[in-house]
């Protein structure tokens, strides 16, 4: 190879890979070794390091896509469409209780919420408490969607307010449904019917044809429909006047922060790769644990100023949105009683059904 050759080869490579890499020939290799996978995930403070790629999984080259929570699932429930996702807690139950075993969960809980805290009441039918709900007619985006499983769970163990004292009204069709995909049959007993494809909640609140719903999307999506802004009005209020104490009474009585999104790989990966499931495991780890130390680090200006009192401080401690399979065993078994008393699956799934060997210890 002549020296005008091998000069145009080194800048070609210069243009394609940085000239960084060329004076690394160990560096090419190692990133030429790593098995790419992709991976799907929702915008929240805990994907964003990952997402970003300031936190990378061990010996893995992650193709990350972002999309709405309702697209992500309904895409990988319909089509194994990422070899890893965030997945519906409540749509794998379903899925691995009928049958479907394409997918295996890791113990990472990226979304959390006290989800009853946010239902939505019309203000002029008399609801004050919960118990009111009985006889009346509510909504839901999707009857299985896990939040609204833990609302339905919220109803019954603390306020005695059954599904079946309940009218359900479903806002998202058979085709664009989670549903489709996880063999969901409305629950025997149970009052269940479709919203029309010409309205959706937001409509149907307003116009008074239904009186509340466990949950309201705001974000138009590929699966859910258009929304009406429900925001600073007057005839539309969340049931629980002061959401944030009825939030903290439910974790004080309880314990359970909620969990809503776990983490799947498509079991064939998982086999093949045995390895990569703990180096996903740690790398969504680190991504939560950047920016909960952030977050305590921000915090600390607060009681440099004596604006909170230094016995809060053992606070910050307290990691909300730990995770691995036995900081979660509690709730865990709580979502799949609820799952089972509420006629999704036809038994309480065993955990170790759903979550990969590897990462029953952690």
């Amino acid at each position: 190879m002549s020296k005008d050759t091998s000069l145009n080869r080194r800048q070609w490579l210069s243009t394609v890979v940085g000239a960084g890499a060329l004076a690394s020939a160990p560096a090419l290799r190692a990133q030429a070794s790593k098995v790419q996978l992709s991976m799907c995930l929702s915008d929240n403070d805990r994907t964003r390091p990952l997402r970003e790629g300031r936190v990378k999984a061990d010996a893995l080259d992650l193709v990350i896509s972002t999309a709405h929570p309702s697209e992500m699932f309904w895409r990988e429930l319909h089509f194994s469409e990422f070899d890893i996702s965030e997945m519906s807690c409540s749509s794998l139950l379903m899925a691995i209780a009928h049958g479907d075993k394409r997918f295996v969960a890791i113990p990472v809980f990226t979304s959390r919420s006290f989800f009853h805290t946010g239902i939505l009441i019309r203000a002029d039918r008399g609801i004050e408490k919960p118990a009111d709900l009985k006889g009346k007619k509510v909504a839901v985006p999707e009857y299985q969607q896990t939040a609204a499983l833990w609302c339905r769970g919220a109803l019954q163990h603390e306020f005695d307010v059954s599904p079946l004292d309940i009218d359900w009204y479903m806002e998202r069709t058979e085709e664009m449904s989670h549903a489709s995909a996880t063999g969901f049959q409305p629950p025997k007993g149970l009052k269940f019917q479709r919203i029309p494809e010409t309205e959706n909640i937001g409509s149907m609140l307003l116009a008074g044809k239904i009186d509340a719903s466990l949950l309201y999307l705001n974000e138009v999506n590929l699966v859910d429909r258009s929304r009406v802004d429900l925001r600073n009005r007057s005839d539309v209020r969340t049931l629980f006047r002061d959401p944030s104490a009825e939030g903290v009474r439910y974790f004080r009585k309880t314990g359970f922060y909620p969990i809503n999104h776990c983490v799947v790989f498509r079991r064939e990966v998982a086999d093949k790769y045995p390895w990569a499931v703990l180096n996903v495991f740690k790398a969504f780890d680190e991504a939560k644990n950047l920016v909960r130390d952030q977050g305590r680090a921000a915090a600390n200006v607060y009681f440099d100023l004596g604006l909170l009192a230094p016995e809060q401080k053992a606070a910050l401690d307290t990691d909300p949105y730990a995770y691995g399979f036995k900081a979660n065993r509690r709730v865990l078994d709580a979502i799949t009683q609820f799952s089972f008393e509420q006629g999704l699956t036809p038994r309480k799934l065993q955990l170790d059904e759903v979550f990969h060997p590897a990462t029953l210890d952690l």
